[in-house]
């Protein structure tokens, strides 16, 4: 009977006709690359944020990347961050050539335990990474308290959190660096793609030169280059799509919390006792709920593997995972980091599902959803 249903994925974007349209506009226009469209959707950007400065990439992960350089981090410094993430937050701080040091996580946000962050402070410490998971923010009062206290920069890997409030400011418009991703399955898609927020114009022209080669121009056939910069720019395809989404970011996040709100309902007071299994903390003031994500009971009835397999196969319905500790992957092993140094990481990072949450889902979608939970946990 469920094998009937159509298949539920676990996200899916939704592009309107008429971006659909801005995107044929631009490919005839014969300015496919960085252009009108990128000054477009960074001028909107930087309004959103109260008009601190935007530049927009190809991804991003290059944008924390860009972040670490501006503010000068290389060999011999050290960057505290979360084991809870896709493992591009932490690869950034090898790529520059810093060290990675990882502070285990909150069991009820799943975010960095700021506590720990400040343990793990030393001479050498020179930034601060926090994830904000499924779009929540950590509590920024205290992580920017802990950054002046220690003179420390911050790289706020704000993928999954445009949209996301902290006391009833947008993401973005306040902190120090900030960085949000537009892939595919986050709430605004240019498909792949990344925005970078800053503090000033140096900072903002700095990240221009890492972002393309290291160029300035200057006059009609000035150039130099004066910094190892990359290739990272957005086009002007990928930045009409994301011009179209962008109208619809208000409607999108209200949208998001309607449907966290009905998984709530749905799931009811007495799922948690009655399965074992955590539903994330209720923050409909600050997230965003760019995921919805639960924790399967320790020793349950299923293996994680398991449950997904019976989701797919028995109701039709896609799950995933988000994410595996980073430091238990062969690269960061290679590194120094073993099994049961952050204990929490790893029994989150090991029991953790995420449940679909996409735009066009129905509350129809979500009691669907939670009905298949509830048969496969509830025995």
């Amino acid at each position: 009977m469920s094998a009937a249903l159509p298949f539920l994925p676990f996200s899916r974007p939704t592009i309107d006709e008429a971006t659909i349209t801005a995107v044929g506009d631009v490919l005839r226009s014969g300015w496919i690359t960085s252009g009108p469209k990128v000054a477009a959707f960074e001028a909107q950007l930087s309004e959103y944020v109260g008009g601190r400065p935007v530049r927009t990439f190809n991804s991003g992960t290059c944008t924390m990347e860009i972040a670490l350089r501006v503010a000068g981090i290389g060999p011999g410094d050290e960057v505290i961050t979360t084991p809870i993430s896709w493992v591009a937050t932490a690869n950034v701080i090898l790529e520059v050539g810093a060290t990675p040091v990882f502070a285990d996580i909150d069991p009820l946000t799943r975010n960095i335990d700021l506590d720990l962050v400040e343990a793990a402070i030393t001479p050498r410490t020179k930034a601060i990474i926090p994830v904000y998971l499924s779009g929540l923010p950590v509590d920024m009062d205290r992580l920017y308290a802990i950054a002046r206290k220690h003179q420390l920069r911050v790289v706020e890997d704000a993928a999954q959190a445009l949209g996301a409030e902290w006391q009833g400011q947008r993401i973005g418009a306040l902190g120090d660096f900030v960085s949000f991703s537009f892939q595919a399955n986050k709430n605004i898609t240019t498909g792949e793609g990344g925005a970078l927020v800053l503090n000033n114009l140096d900072e903002a022209r700095l990240a221009e030169k890492y972002r393309l080669q290291g160029v300035t121009r200057s006059g009609v056939d000035g150039i130099d280059v004066d910094v190892l910069g990359g290739k990272y720019n957005m086009s002007d395809i990928m930045a009409a799509i994301g011009l179209g989404q962008f109208a619809n970011i208000d409607h999108v996040t209200a949208q998001r919390r309607a449907l966290a709100r009905r998984y709530y309902e749905a799931f009811g007071p007495e799922f948690e006792a009655q399965s074992g299994a955590q539903l994330p903390l209720q923050a409909f003031d600050s997230s965003n709920y760019h995921l919805f994500q639960i924790i399967l009971p320790d020793n349950g009835p299923t293996t994680r593997a398991d449950f997904m397999r019976a989701m797919q196969e028995g109701y039709n319905i896609g799950t995933g995972y988000h994410y595996a500790p980073i430091h238990l992957f062969t690269l960061y092993r290679e590194r120094g980091f073993k099994p049961g140094m952050f204990p929490i990481a790893e029994k989150i990072g090991r029991l953790t599902v995420t449940l679909p949450m996409f735009h066009a889902m129905t509350t129809a979608d979500v009691d669907r959803a939670v009905a298949a939970v509830k048969a496969i946990l509830i025995k």
